[in-house]
């Protein structure tokens, strides 16, 4: 199979030839760039870059001999943009480490070691702490209540960090010919590449309330206030449903998976009871899934955190094609359990490796049998693809993710 096969023959429940693999196919599947910087040294490769293309989360763009060195399947469409080494300048990262951020990536240096990103007109929106290696939202626009409508909804959500500081290609999403762009580098990546092909859009529904007015808040306005968050919600799918047109139209016949973002879990369950989410986001989830179905060829994957396992069935109704991360510690989020209970219905992309505890602190030995005992779990009969629970972090050792990757060699051929 190639690795576009392999990936599509997963995602529909088809025994594939070997394990398919992600690293960075997504901002959820990817790897951090003191962790990318680490591995490459174990590696004894000099060469390169280690470019911060999620300047939120820190995380690196995998180079090519990575993607090649470890079987790497499938790829965001979005590495095609800010190749110029012009797009880049450098940084020195928590560690140390040279590093490389996007040109238009300016935060301040405090005296405290700190860093404050903001918006052009000086608003305050991000921080990250002296030796951290992740911005945290500081600007909440609808803090103190709903406006009375929604006309500034797209203004505001341009200066909250997800979108103000966004990843590629959608740092280049005012550009003139921006979709002619995405279209002719899809395609290009398409014809020289055998890989599967994402694209990343995010279309948070849950999410963007927690954005807009604060986690607490938003919590207690789906039981307080629902008809204010109803009208939140329809602007913001108003909005979601444009973006979505114009990306299937641009490469929906190109690409071959696109992925949508919504944390609905903790560590001991969803953040709300399977009744409240299919009052307010299964009909959305539904219509988006509907949309990319009707007017593309792609697979829908959904990133959702957490202990998500009660709302399952409902991810699965709403069309949902493929879940991630997979987040195997949680409560209920047992592989074996989620194998048998839902593994014909949806394909797990991640729990192949546990980022809490094995990765970080096993020994390579204890990560390669903890590796192949997971794959033993949820390769067979397909609806599996190879990735960590989320990202790989700055402490992970770099010897435990070359046995990760050994592990999965071994099983796969």
């Amino acid at each position: 199979m190639t690795s576009r096969e392999r990936i599509l023959a997963a995602i529909e429940h088809r025994q594939p030839d070997r394990v398919p693999v992600d690293l960075g196919a997504t901002p959820s599947s990817g790897i951090s760039a003191i962790a990318y910087g680490n591995l490459k040294k174990h590696l004894e490769l000099s060469h390169g870059h280690t470019r911060i293309y999620d300047v939120v989360q820190q995380l690196a763009q995998p180079e090519d001999f990575i993607l090649d060195r470890f079987r790497i399947d499938v790829v965001d469409i979005g590495r095609e943009f800010n190749q110029a080494d012009s797009a880049w300048r450098p940084v020195t990262l928590a560690d140390g480490q040279p590093a490389q951020y996007p040109a238009w990536f300016h935060p301040e240096l405090q005296p405290d070691g700190s860093f404050i990103a903001r918006m052009p007109d000086g608003l305050d929106i991000a921080h990250m702490p002296a030796g951290g290696t992740f911005f945290d939202q500081t600007y909440f626009p609808y803090l103190e209540g709903y406006p009375a409508d929604f006309a500034d909804l797209s203004r505001e959500m341009g200066r909250i960090l997800w979108a103000a500081l966004v990843h590629s290609p959608w740092d280049h999403a005012g550009d003139p010919g921006f979709w002619e762009r995405l279209r002719g580098t899809a395609l290009e990546l398409r014809r020289t590449s055998d890989r599967a092909l994402m694209v990343v859009i995010g279309c948070n529904l849950f999410e963007w309330g927690t954005f807009l007015r604060r986690m607490d808040n938003f919590l207690m306005d789906l039981a307080a206030e629902p008809v204010k968050v109803e009208a939140l919600l329809d602007a913001l799918m108003e909005r979601h449903l444009a973006g979505l047109k114009q990306v299937c139209s641009a490469v929906g016949d190109v690409v071959d998976i696109i992925r949508f973002g919504d944390d609905l879990g903790t560590n001991n369950g969803p953040f709300m009871s399977p009744k409240t989410y299919r009052q307010f986001f299964k009909p959305r989830h539904r219509i988006l899934c509907e949309y990319v179905h009707q007017h593309s060829k792609m697979k829908t994957f959904l990133h959702s955190c957490g202990s998500i396992r009660a709302l399952l069935p409902d991810l699965i109704e709403a069309g949902f094609d493929v879940i991630n991360p997979v987040q195997t510690t949680c409560r209920g989020m047992e592989p074996e359990g989620l194998k048998a209970d839902f593994g014909r219905e949806i394909c797990f992309w991640g729990g192949g490796c546990d980022t809490k505890t094995i990765l970080p602190h096993g020994s390579p030995g204890e990560v390669k049998e903890h590796v192949k005992r997971r794959l033993e779990i949820f390769m067979p009969g397909g609806g599996f693809v190879f990735n960590t629970v989320h990202n790989l972090l700055p402490e992970v050792p770099p010897q435990n993710i070359v046995a990760m990757y050994e592990a999965i060699s071994e099983f796969g051929g």
